[in-house]
């Protein structure tokens, strides 16, 4: 992913933004599952209390409704076209920027794809925090009677805490992005040079699910603790004259890994890792055909 790329910055945009929509169709009610796993702290019973991905699936179905796994899918629709668009217009430009930094045109470097998937993670995360701060309220069970929908989460938020609110966990996604695309990038590249050349496009979409599932399972190894924090986080209203309890990215992994074990920093891990690792390969796979069809469409090679 850190070699040259002929495509302007609008088609790079669009086949981004194609990318994330699809992936996030498929892949959401994984989502929903993953944070709330992650929100619970403490044991528990009955309804409220989650013993693992396929426990938390089956009682949100029998008790909510099957519905209730798309809730607060609003937000991530609305943000998957722009946060996806900026992952890899973003990883482009800066490939680009390292290239020359590292004089080396060709992105030969093993260095590089690490380097442009970190900066292009810290990128994307400017654009998602608002959009995960209302996703992350709406899919929250216990703040369900809350809020009547995404806008009233945004109205009630900057109501009640002020409008940088809105940007409550910048830090903790920050991180989250950076160490994901690091991962999912860089890992793309190496398992791309590993693998025989596909000489067929079957074997082309093959070798795209096989690298980019490899690096969504890495990335989702490297930021899942940022994850849960950042949702801990994100889930705290801001209270005047209170320091809330999860508040600093690393604070919080050391106050999590002391209350409830380092375990409890990979909670949500598999629904996270059974959503990203597939999902990183339908990424990879509908970004590589949306910019062949652009490559095409430009050449003027696209048969009516």
């Amino acid at each position: 992913m850190s070699k040259p790329n002929d495509l302007p910055f609008q088609y790079m945009f669009a086949a981004g933004a194609i990318a994330g929509v699809s992936e996030i169709l498929l892949m959401y009610p994984l989502d929903v599952v993953k944070t709330r796993v992650q929100l619970q702290t403490g044991k528990g019973v009955g309804a409220d209390h989650y013993t693992g991905m396929l426990d938390c699936f089956k009682k949100i179905v029998r008790h909510e409704g099957f519905s209730r796994l798309y809730r607060g899918i609003t937000a991530p629709i609305l943000m998957e076209a722009p946060k996806r668009a900026v992952k890899f217009a973003a990883n482009d430009k800066w490939g680009k920027f390292y290239r020359g930094v590292f004089g080396d045109p060709t992105g030969g470097n093993k260095a590089i794809p690490f380097l442009t998937g970190a900066s292009a993670g810290a990128t994307e995360a400017f654009v998602v925090v608002p959009f995960e701060l209302v996703k992350i309220r709406l899919q929250d069970k216990a703040s369900a009677g809350k809020y009547t929908g995404m806008l009233d989460v945004v109205a009630k938020t900057v109501k009640n805490e002020g409008i940088l609110a809105m940007y409550n966990g910048l830090e903790s996604t920050l991180w989250r992005h950076i160490l994901w695309n690091s991962g999912y990038f860089g890992c793309i590249s190496q398992v791309r040079s590993v693998m025989p050349k596909a000489t067929t496009k079957k074997g082309q979409i093959l070798n795209d699910v096989v690298a980019g599932s490899v690096g969504g399972t890495v990335g989702t190894i490297l930021n899942t603790p940022m994850d849960v924090v950042k949702s801990r986080i994100q889930n705290s209203p801001k209270v005047p004259g209170q320091v809330p309890k999860y508040n600093w990215a690393w604070p919080a992994v050391a106050t999590v890994a002391k209350e409830e074990g380092f375990a409890a920093l990979y909670k949500g891990f598999v629904p996270k890792v059974l959503r990203l690792g597939p999902g990183g390969g339908v990424l990879l796979v509908v970004f590589t055909a949306c910019t062949d069809f652009f490559r095409k469409m430009r050449e003027g090679t696209i048969v009516a």
